[in-house]
């Protein structure tokens, strides 16, 4: 074993491996960038080295830094954790030629699976079944056109290069395949250098199954059974769960024989996951194989009982797999949720800003447990645009799915984060609609349950009224100084507090009338309701609303920072805006007539010129952040007037792209 590693990596990943290598005595060294000083990751290793700027490109996909980093620490392995360099074979071999161990798969494991069309090719001889489509080398537009008119629509169009949803476009119709085709070259030469592609048959009602395969340098490799990754939103994974729902032990071994098969021929070591696209019927073909640890790893190991890191540095220091493939136990069912820094209403779109709150359910450590969480952030860290947008992994275990469901739907109740949109109530949504719940699952989960997921009711008007007026009052009581008390108190009489509300942009005046006597009676869209309130804390209230047998009990967790303020419900969370009038009496409308970056950014594509006549929808610009494409489409109709920025330009959150007269 290893008496030091490096992890070449940051956020979640690089403490997860950090974990592992604690527990068995192993000394690690960091890495970080200029944006990363203070990150978790830096504090939970042994050593730190700065390695650069906090753009990816000059800091954590500088290989030679990373190399120059282990020696000087005197690091005899480098973990490249998942993403950065994990899949890059000229890092893997610049350690090999340092004398440094890569803790991941040789080389040219990485070279053959690495380019989408090759690895198809492979695993065609290998007698992997593979989904018909074009994987030659040929990028000729004609061709390509050609050939998906020859596979038939729907087809898919992905980045030979690429992984983890980018660089890949679905398209229904062929007038729309030269836009997508386009638009997947962009993406692909961004994050990977390369914009070849490979043009596939679109599998309707497909699931996403995967893997996870184990090899060692002594010959051996084994399959650790699959995990379900059907349910996506922008080709990316939300929610993976092991083992996938309705596999028989047959179609199991069927799939796991084809991986080893797979990983046998290109000669793999080390922690890969095979990727399988499959019918309803049960039909798979290859797609893809990750070579790295993936994002997803922890339902696999709540399975199974077992820590891949630990098997990953075990197995890169020469020693044999620890189980073989007869004895690898499979116990319950494990659900792993995403939580991101995103607003899933948005499209998604990416979200920067600082967690002023993130409250995590009572879990255990990364030992197999009942809630497990995996984060490299904690409360008062920023979510920056260099970066993923993932805050964290929350894990869940149970004896059965049923269980497990009902776990992970508890613990996203729990999980409380304010500051920046999140995902977290989608997720919850997701876990307890029709589909996910009787796991009737495919890819296209997300659009198929859109009503239950995008058109939920909000949490009570009344009820956010008062976790706002209950945190308000509890404020109040803290002040030291009883003549600037704001808490309504009159010798004589009634006194009234008005409360300005801001909620999903609709402004609501609130009343709170505090009687004499004591009680207290809530004005809320015209409606009187009685309000009781006991509070534990500036946090914890336990309000009620209304009175007798028709009064409604609930707990609530409220947290302010400024003027926002996040109330969490057993049921649902709102976030509201508590406007101060005398501050904002000077305010002004909104300039109008532009439209502006979503988030911080790069301009890649304007699609219209100045004088060009737009409609409402219309796409008109394109940016890239957080390795994603964004397009900003016109918000009506209307006349190009200005274009603001050149193309390739950086722009910050909130600045106008072009406007509209």
């Amino acid at each position: 074993m290893f008496n030091k590693i490096l992890i070449a990596n940051r956020g979640e990943i690089a403490c997860r491996v950090a974990a592992t290598a604690r527990r068995l005595g192993v000394k690690t060294v960091a890495v970080y960038s200029e944006a990363d000083a203070q990150a978790r990751h830096v504090r939970v290793c042994d050593e730190a080295v700065l390695i650069g700027g906090a753009a990816p490109r000059d800091s954590y996909l500088r290989w030679e830094r990373i190399i120059e980093a282990a020696k000087a620490t005197g690091a005899q392995a480098v973990h490249p954790g998942y993403g950065f360099l994990s899949e890059n074979e000229e890092f893997a071999q610049a350690c090999a030629d340092a004398g440094i161990a890569f803790i991941g798969p040789p080389p040219s494991a990485i070279k053959a699976m690495g380019l989408k069309a090759e690895s198809k090719r492979l695993m065609e001889q290998a007698g992997v079944p593979l989904v018909p489509g074009y994987h030659g080398a040929s990028q000729d537009l004609a061709l390509l056109k050609s050939e998906a008119d020859r596979i038939g629509y729907p087809v898919l169009i992905k980045a030979s290069a690429g992984g983890g949803g980018k660089g890949m476009r679905a398209v229904d119709k062929a007038e729309d395949f030269e836009a997508a085709l386009a638009s997947c070259k962009r993406e692909a030469i961004n994050s990977f250098g390369d914009d070849a592609v490979l043009v596939e048959r679109y599998v309707q009602k497909p699931r996403h199954i995967e893997i996870q395969v184990f090899g060692d340098s002594h010959g051996d490799c084994v399959y650790l059974h699959e995990r379900d990754c059907s349910v996506q939103r922008r080709h990316q994974k939300v929610l993976e769960e092991a083992p996938a729902p309705g596999m028989t032990a047959e179609r199991r071994k069927q799939m796991g024989e084809a991986a080893v098969a797979a990983a046998k021929a290109v000669g793999y070591v080390g922690a890969g996951t095979v990727e399988f696209i499959a019918e309803q019927d049960g039909r798979f073909y290859f797609m893809e194989m990750n070579t790295r640890l993936q994002v997803e790893h922890p339902v696999t190991e709540a399975i199974t009982g077992q820590d891949l890191v630990e098997w990953q540095l075990r197995v890169a220091a020469g020693e044999p797999l620890p189980l073989k493939q007869e004895q690898i136990p499979m116990r319950g069912h494990a659900i792993e949720a995403r939580i991101c820094a995103e607003n899933p209403d948005a499209n998604f779109l990416p979200a920067t800003g600082t967690l002023h709150v993130a409250r995590w359910p009572a879990h255990v450590s990364f030992e197999r447990g009942d809630v497990r969480i995996d984060s490299g952030v904690g409360e008062g860290d920023a979510i920056s645009p260099n970066y993923d947008s993932m805050i964290a992994k929350l894990i869940v275990w149970g004896e059965d799915r049923a269980q497990a469901l009902a776990r992970l739907d508890a613990a996203l109740r729990d999980t409380h984060i304010a500051g920046l949109h999140t995902n977290v109530a989608f997720l919850r949504r997701v876990v307890n609609s029709h589909s996910f719940a009787s796991a009737d699952l495919d890819t296209a989960l997300i659009p198929r349950e859109h009503k239950a997921l995008f058109e939920s009711a909000p949490l009570a008007l009344e009820l956010v009224a008062a976790g706002v007026v209950a945190h308000a009052l509890e404020a109040s009581k803290q002040d030291k100084d009883p003549w600037s008390k704001p808490d309504g108190w009159r010798m004589f009489g009634a006194a009234n507090r008005r409360f300005d509300l801001e909620v999903g942009g609709t402004h609501h005046e609130v009343l709170l009338a505090r009687r004499h006597g004591g009680g207290m009676v809530l004005t809320v869209a015209g409606r009187e309701i009685a309000l009781a309130v006991d509070s534990s804390g500036l946090e914890r209230h336990e309000v009620v609303l209304g009175e007798g047998l028709a009064s409604q009990r609930t707990l609530l967790q409220v947290y302010a920072h400024g003027e926002k303020v996040s109330v969490f419900a057993p049921h649902g969370s709102a976030v509201v805006t508590e406007v101060d009038l005398i501050a904002h009496a000077g305010d002004g409308a909104a300039e109008g007539g532009r439209l502006t970056a979503p988030m911080p950014g790069k301009l890649i594509a304007f699609l219209a010129k100045v004088g060009d006549a737009v409609t409402k929808g219309q796409p008109l610009a394109v940016m890239e952040a957080m390795k994603m494409e964004h397009t900003i489409t016109a918000p009506r109709d209307g006349v190009v007037a200005e274009l603001m920025f050149g193309i390739g330009d950086q722009v910050g959150d909130g600045a106008a792209l072009l406007s509209l007269q």
